[in-house]
């Protein structure tokens, strides 16, 4: 009788062991979930909104559709490659936090999380031309 009950413990181990978690399928990661339902009413400039969401979808063609051809990049001040820049990051990197958002709501400052450099507070700041097509990016770490 011992003998069995230790083979229906072991059997009922090796069942559990072998199940897999319903979420772990799921293709969202539990910091995309996170960042889907993030506060974004701090956001009140409409375009920045929408360029938001689409950073943080990781939907880089959106993304684009909202810049100048020759839109410009400064990272830290320093000139960047502006399509090179989204082409490598937008699905990698995002926001985990809105903290302030100023300017008539072009900049906004954060939590951010990449796969490379991890966690960190930095800042988006968008520049917008005549037309209402945003010609410059400024990002960087915040203090």
């Amino acid at each position: 009788m011992k003998n069995i009950v230790i083979i229906a413990i072991c059997m009922l181990s090796f069942t559990a062991c072998g199940q897999q978690n319903p979420s772990s399928n799921n293709t969202i990661s539990k910091t995309q979930q996170k960042e889907n339902k993030m506060d974004t009413s701090k956001l009140t400039d409409s375009t920045v909104k929408e360029v938001f969401d689409a950073w943080q979808k990781g939907d880089s063609q959106t993304f684009l559709t909202y810049f100048t051809a020759d839109a410009k990049l400064y990272d830290d001040r320093n000139p960047r490659d502006f399509k090179k820049f989204v082409k490598d990051a937008c699905g990698h990197e995002r926001f985990t936090s809105i903290d302030k958002v100023e300017n008539e709501g072009k900049d906004i400052y954060g939590n951010f999380h990449t796969e490379s450099w991890g966690d960190f507070r930095t800042y988006f700041k968008f520049h917008f031309d005549a037309d209402g097509k945003i010609s410059r990016l400024d990002i960087g770490q915040a203090n």
